[in-house]
């Protein structure tokens, strides 16, 4: 097998392992984004517990996409870390305080208000600083002779602001679809009311992001409109599913809001990877030049290939297990 084709074969594991982390993490984050919001106590009782069961498996997407990225490509990482080192730190910091504030606020009691704030805070953050890194990552960031040569705070820019609070409304609606999904009563109606709202903020978010971005890189604005009879069915797949949500809430449906969601999620996704492919490090790094070597991509791909199957299997066993709805005074711990 030669290198060309082991290094796409690890871009799309690599690439759906990212899609995976954020569809099935991003609706837990949007949770507690939520968290000052809900209604009373009651409402975050039951907004935590309708999590409690996969919020660590969903978080094995992240190991394996960031884990494959450093043994099959691991030029993005000596470029990635120096430009986006303050980002990468915020949202991993904000991971660990929103993962001790989950198992610590169940156990707490006079202490609790102070857990809820740790883990909105920590939401908060992870979800501002991925949305900010997906920002960095649209507009470049200089380099030279396969190094970063840019500035420590390049990454924080009035568009990466944007993206990162595009990304915290986006995984907020993630989170009140999944509640509608996962509730009832009162909480399943607060999310119901909430949802509509959340939507105007993605559709605005989405097209300021749209008609900025060919200032920021005028790169991605000729290769959407080079090919504006083949690449702009993405967008209009997002759209149709941005319609499919706002029916299915007039409808009072509980599963399909948090499908449309996901499907808004995915779209919007693949047309950033359409955007910049084969480009893995702005501004002209393809997935060729970042590649490692032949040999340690498929000694890595016999593992992963062995493992991705497992992490499937299991995580859909969760979600089945656990199916059904979350109610006031029940829970998993």
């Amino acid at each position: 097998m030669e290198m060309f084709d082991l290094s796409l074969i690890w871009a799309l594991i690599i690439g759906f392992g990212i899609m995976m982390y954020v569809l099935m993490d991003g609706f837990d984050l949007g949770l507690g984004i939520l968290f000052p919001f809900a209604p009373d106590e009651d409402a975050r009782d039951v907004m935590m517990n309708s999590v409690a069961p996969v919020w660590d498996g969903n978080e094995t997407w992240l190991v394996l996409g960031g884990a494959g990225l450093l043994g099959a490509f691991p030029l993005v990482y000596s470029v990635f870390l120096p430009a986006l080192y303050i980002g990468v730190f915020l949202m991993l910091a904000g991971l660990v305080f929103r993962g001790v504030a989950f198992e610590l606020r169940f156990k707490s009691r006079k202490n609790r208000r102070w857990w809820n704030r740790a883990f909105c805070w920590g939401s908060s953050v992870a979800a501002f600083a991925q949305g900010a890194v997906v920002g960095t990552y649209i507009q470049g960031f200089e380099t030279e002779n396969f190094a970063f040569v840019g500035g420590a705070f390049d990454w924080l820019t009035p568009f990466t602001v944007l993206t990162g609070i595009g990304m915290m409304i986006g995984y907020a609606l993630l989170g009140t679809t999944w509640l509608i999904l996962k509730s009832e009563g009162y909480i399943q109606e607060w999310a119901y009311r909430l949802t509509p709202k959340l939507l105007i903020g993605v559709v605005v978010i989405f097209f300021a992001i749209s008609l900025w971005t060919p200032f920021v890189n005028p790169v991605v604005w000729q290769r959407w409109f080079g090919n504006i009879e083949v690449i702009w069915i993405l967008p209009g797949l997002a759209t149709a599913c941005m319609a499919l949500l706002v029916m299915s809430i007039r409808q009072r449906r509980e599963l399909m809001p948090f499908l449309s969601t996901l499907g808004i999620f995915l779209f919007t996704y693949l047309g950033l990877v359409v955007s910049k492919w084969p480009v893995i490090v702005p501004p002209n790094y393809t997935i060729w030049d970042a590649a490692s070597a032949p040999e340690s991509q498929l000694f890595l791909l016999i593992g992963v290939l062995f493992v991705i199957p497992i992490i499937l299997t299991y995580t859909a066993w969760t979600y089945w297990v656990f199916r059904g709805k979350v109610r006031v005074g029940e829970g998993y711990h």
